[in-house]
Formats: structure tokens, sequence, C-alpha cells
């Protein structure tokens, strides 16, 4: 069977579809030909979707993918560049959460909105770990607090750096600086011997987070977490990531307490052009 399969009343012979294809997979024996796989076409296809998703005629059928899975863009709904800059500067950490569980098939759907996140090679190999229960998340939250009680108690520099004294101080009282009483967590980790993990990981979470305001949550990325995982084994333990992946990127995730009603200034960035 064929890679894919040509409509060629539809087909324009434009080439698009060859110039698109990042793998150079497809190709046209003359300006006048319909679009043909190459011979090793099936063994380094990575089903990107490039070929259908370009072709302004619909003419192209990929045999691996379903058409029902290749929805039209709807150009109405394109951002202008204003609606663009509005819409990422208003994303905000939220550190202060409603106690209020969210919905699993919520939390579902953010998950599988992050999966359309570009990875290396369209390998696909970002999994997820959802932790949705709020005492859930205080347990780990303690976990934390006792590494950083270690690190200064050890005088470790990041904990002065960072001031962890303060940190376990407000655990101890009662006020929670580490999980901020977030009622879920989510964690995005990949095979360890995949050296583009730590890539694809960290844009599937950028997706999620984005995404969650549009369904009313917010979202803060849980650099404590992600910090004792790397070194402290009772964290490791608990999380329990399966063998032979490495989490590389968690966030917290709730529904906010407050409401933002401005955008905030960032310092102007330090670019260096060369032309």
């Amino acid at each position: 069977m064929s890679l894919f399969t040509i409509d060629e009343k539809k087909c324009k012979r434009d080439g698009i579809c060859v110039a698109e294809c990042p793998m150079k997979i497809i190709e046209m024996k003359d300006a006048r030909s319909t679009p043909v796989p190459t011979t090793d076409a099936a063994e380094r296809c990575i089903k990107c979707g490039h070929c259908v998703a370009v072709c302004p005629h619909g003419a192209f059928t990929h045999t691996m993918m379903k058409a029902g899975d290749f929805p039209l863009m709807r150009k109405e709904w394109a951002l202008s560049p204003e609606q663009a800059e509005h819409f990422l500067r208003s994303r905000r950490s939220v550190r202060t959460y409603q106690d209020k569980p969210i919905e699993r098939e919520k939390m579902q759907k953010l998950i599988e909105i992050a999966r359309y996140a570009p990875t290396g090679s369209n390998s696909q190999l970002v999994s997820w770990l959802a932790i949705n229960s709020r005492p859930e998340v205080a347990r780990l939250a303690g976990t934390v607090a006792d590494m950083m009680r270690e690190l200064v108690k050890a005088k470790n520099p990041f904990a002065i750096s960072y001031r962890l004294d303060r940190t376990v101080t407000a655990w101890e009282k009662g006020t929670d600086l580490i999980a901020r009483g977030a009622p879920a967590l989510v964690v995005a980790h990949g095979p360890k011997e995949y050296g583009l993990a730590h890539i694809d990981c960290a844009s599937a979470l950028a997706y999620l987070d984005l995404a969650a305001p549009s369904r009313g949550l917010g979202t803060c990325w849980a650099c404590f977490f992600m910090l004792a995982y790397l070194q402290w084994p009772p964290l490791q333990q608990a999380l329990a990531i399966p063998e032979g992946h490495v989490a590389q990127g968690i966030m917290m995730v709730g529904y906010p307490k407050y409401k933002y009603h401005c955008l905030v200034p960032r310092n102007p960035p330090k670019i260096e052009w060369r032309m």
C-alpha cells in the first residue's frame, strides 16, 4: 500500500507538499506529474501531517492517519497581532488557589491540548503524571520541605541564596510556599535516553500553561518540586516516574482565587543582532 494517495482531480501539481515535507520523501517526476512517495518513504515518514495540512486543495490523504483527524483551520479565529500580544501578556503565574478540586475531564483536556506542542522529529515521547488531589500535593510538598531543611542545615549556597529557611519556617507555621495550596500537579516526563526530552516536555507544559486560563484555571511552574526531584530520593520515590523515564517539568494547576485586571511590564529584551 502506498504511503499516501492523491486525488488527481483536485491536485494542481503545484509542488507545495514536496517543498514542505520535512523528510523530503515526496517527489514529482516532472512539472505535470502527480506527487509520489520516494522508495524509502514508508520507513522515513515521521507522520507529522504537514503534507495533508499544507495542501490548499484537499487533494492529499495519508494512509497512516485518519482524514477525520484533520479539521480545517478557522480563519475567523486567527488572532490579530494585538490580540496575540494581549493573550501572551495576560498570562500570570497563579500562587493563590481556591479550595476547589479540578474536574478530571478538564485536566484531561488540558493534557490533550498540550500533546500538540512540537517535539523533535515528531517523536511525541512526552508522558504525563497528573496528581489531582490536594491532600496528595500537600504530602509531596512536605517531602520537598524535608529536603529544604537539610539544605538549610548544611548551609547549602542555594538555600542561602533563595532564603529557604523562610520557606521552611512558613511551612512549619502552616503557610505553604512550596505548592501554594494548589489542588493538582502535572508532571511531564520523557525517556532518559532521549536527548530532547527536556525541550519537548517544556514545550508541552508551556502549551498547557497557556491553555489553562481559557478553562478557568491557573498555573505556576513548580520549581521547588523540580529542584527536589533532581536530588532528593524521597520525592523521586513518591512520584514514582516509570523506569527509564525522567521528569523534565512540574506545574501546579488550580482555580485562581483572584483575577488580574491589567498587564504588567517587563525589562526590555537584551538582543545581539547579527545581520
